[in-house]
């Protein structure tokens, strides 16, 4: 009764000594404590040693919720913060850089060429010593009639571009396999051409003679779309790699398709701009490729999609001709819209050569929350929350489920900032008053944990830290390939029903599977459902599909949100388009590429 009764007492003078006394320690740099700074301490060890339980919920709540927020935002020069749930305060770990980032060791290696910024151009997969069983064994695919690679073949690639015609097995090999080491082809040729008239003549030419081509920019797909599946001629973007042109006024960049992604956001930040796109292989990818595929990645909730971004496109049809749609207008409503027949049409339709794509500011001040919370239904309540207290500042929303951040500790011997929780954010805001931003997120911040709807959570402002905090949600695929052999799903989901399909997928699946995990961009109905096994096993594969797929249509949902369609979910796309419209779809490749050339066995089913 005696500590209730003083706690009564002290209460309101030590919450507020330690608000300024926290306030003061941030802003003081080092400089001995003051008699505030004393009293918080004080009277925050006097009090934990007499609440009650349910009265250290209470003081978690006012103390950190209301002061700590602001008193992180002020120590971004310090070591990264963290507000751990088990003391019910905000603690500094020093953390060595390693400890939370490192650079991919399975990221594509550079081989040869010169990129935009004086990196290589050519990257490819790095391939363990374990050799991937062909597509067409695993599939059980009947190769289609088209012609073999002859001598006359190689001497005319050879003369059209001397020196970049590439025929040797040992070289060829790591182009032939995907990222994920799950699908094979043996092309026996690749050819690396540097312009769009070297591309025409190339496919002038192997339409005239039925040789299947294979368009392929960093290789960093995962549905099979960018690798062969037989002997296809494999024809390399990579050092397709200039800037034509950059205006600073309309923010328009006009680039070659095999610019590195990487490589053009350095570029544009040079400028004060941005690619208003991120993903987590943007160090490989190649900008033709991400428009290949309307990759959507980590801004998409901000920036909307490529439909919307790519203002043009110079693509190569597969008879050769040069179609030029390279426009850099915002505005041009004269016909049909050609560009969108190529955006996500995979290579199958034609070559993308160039890009024209409108590009945002860069913006002054980025901020980056990591937070936990207990169920999926609270991070539903966030991001509702989310939207409506920090609005137009808002730039990605992404969740991971436990499982996840557990792969990446393991294999990638990273360290998540919080522990203890289900399910984790990452809300990233970004604009042009720091001041503003950090005062929406303070009292965003606030809200939640006063709500109960986070229980932990850091606040990065420094770019390093930034990057650290981003490297746990981007290096999730990466860690997934160490965990053995990965069935990934790609699926677009009201945001409600995200999580229900991991549940019902581990469920159905039980022990048969080694990891079911989710993740993925929460903020645009995006879930990435994963599933690991020791190796390869049919069964387990029939257990899984059409079961993912027949699940996201009873939901109305998408089987391929931003990966595509590729070789491995072609069969699947009845689940997401009417039968009318993949018979057009149908159509259409008849039409622009009549002897099926152009990336044949991907994107659609066979016609019949």
């Amino acid at each position: 009764m005696t500590s209730v009764c003083a706690c009564s007492w002290v209460w309101p003078y030590l919450c507020v000594c330690t608000r300024r006394g926290l306030r003061a320690a941030s802003a003081g740099q080092g400089r001995k404590p003051g008699l505030v700074e004393w009293v918080a301490q004080v009277g925050s060890q006097y009090i934990r040693a007499t609440m009650t339980v349910s009265s250290l919920v209470q003081l978690r709540l006012v103390w950190c919720c209301w002061t700590l927020p602001r008193w992180q935002m002020n120590v971004h020069k310090r070591p990264l913060a963290v507000w751990t749930s088990a003391t019910a305060q905000w603690t500094l770990k020093q953390k060595k850089p390693a400890e939370l980032y490192r650079i991919p060791v399975s990221r594509p290696p550079i081989l040869s060429g010169t990129s935009l910024l004086g990196k290589g151009a050519l990257s490819t997969t790095s391939i363990s010593p374990k050799e991937v069983m062909l597509t067409s064994e695993r599939y059980g695919v009947q190769r289609l009639p088209f012609s073999h690679v002859s001598d006359s073949d190689l001497t005319f690639f050879e003369h059209l571009i001397p020196g970049r015609v590439i025929t040797d097995p040992d070289e060829l090999r790591p182009f032939n396999v995907d990222w994920l080491q799950s699908v094979r082809g043996c092309s026996k040729m690749l050819l690396r051409p540097r312009t769009a008239a070297e591309v025409s003549e190339i496919l002038r030419y192997c339409n005239k003679r039925k040789l299947a081509v294979n368009p392929q920019g960093g290789n960093t797909g995962l549905v099979g779309g960018s690798v062969p599946v037989f002997d296809e001629i494999i024809i390399s973007t990579a050092l397709m790699n200039q800037v034509i042109s950059f205006n600073s006024v309309s923010g328009i960049l006009v680039c070659q398709a095999g610019c590195i992604l990487e490589n053009l956001n350095q570029y544009l930040e040079e400028l004060d701009f941005i690619m208003p796109l991120d993903l987590g292989a943007k160090g490989s990818c190649h900008i033709g490729g991400n428009v290949a595929t309307n990759a959507g990645g980590l801004r998409l909730l901000r920036y909307g999609s490529l439909r919307g971004t790519v203002l043009g496109l110079e693509v190569v049809l597969a008879d050769g001709s040069i179609l030029n749609c390279l426009a850099s207008l915002r505005k041009d409503n004269t016909g049909y819209d050609l560009k969108q027949l190529f955006i996500g049409s995979e290579g199958t339709l034609g070559v993308i050569t160039a890009v024209s794509i409108l590009c945002p500011r860069k913006p002054k001040s980025v901020n980056l929350v990591f937070l936990g919370c207990q169920s999926f239904s609270q991070v539903l309540g966030t991001f509702t929350t989310c939207k409506g207290m920090l609005g137009e500042i808002l730039s990605a929303y992404e969740f991971m489920d436990d499982k996840c951040m557990k792969l990446v500790e393991n294999h990638l011997k990273l360290s998540k900032p919080v522990t203890g929780s289900p399910f984790y954010i990452l809300i990233e805001t970004s604009g042009s008053n720091s001041a503003h931003d950090e005062e929406k997120l303070n009292n965003f911040l606030e809200h939640v944990m006063a709500s109960g709807l986070v229980t932990d959570g850091t606040v990065a402002t420094e770019d390093k830290k930034i990057k650290m905090l981003w490297s746990l949600r981007e290096r999730i695929t990466e860690a997934l390939t160490h965990d053995g052999c990965v069935y990934k799903y790609d699926l677009s989901l009201p945001v409600e029903r995200l999580y229900d399909l991991v549940i019902d997928t581990r469920a159905r699946l039980g022990k048969t599977a080694k990891n079911v995990v989710g993740y993925g961009h929460l903020g645009d109905g995006n879930l990435h459902l994963n599933i690991t096994a020791e190796s390869y096993s049919h069964s387990l594969l029939n257990a899984i599909e059409p079961f993912v797929y027949e699940w996201t249509a009873q939901y109305n949902g998408s089987i391929s949100a931003e990966h595509g369609l590729g070789f491995k979910k072609k069969h699947y796309i009845q689940y997401s388009k009417p039968q009318e419209a993949v018979l057009l779809m149908q159509q259409v490749k008849a039409m622009l590429d009549s002897k099926g050339i152009l990336n044949p066995y991907k994107t659609l089913p066979a016609s019949y």
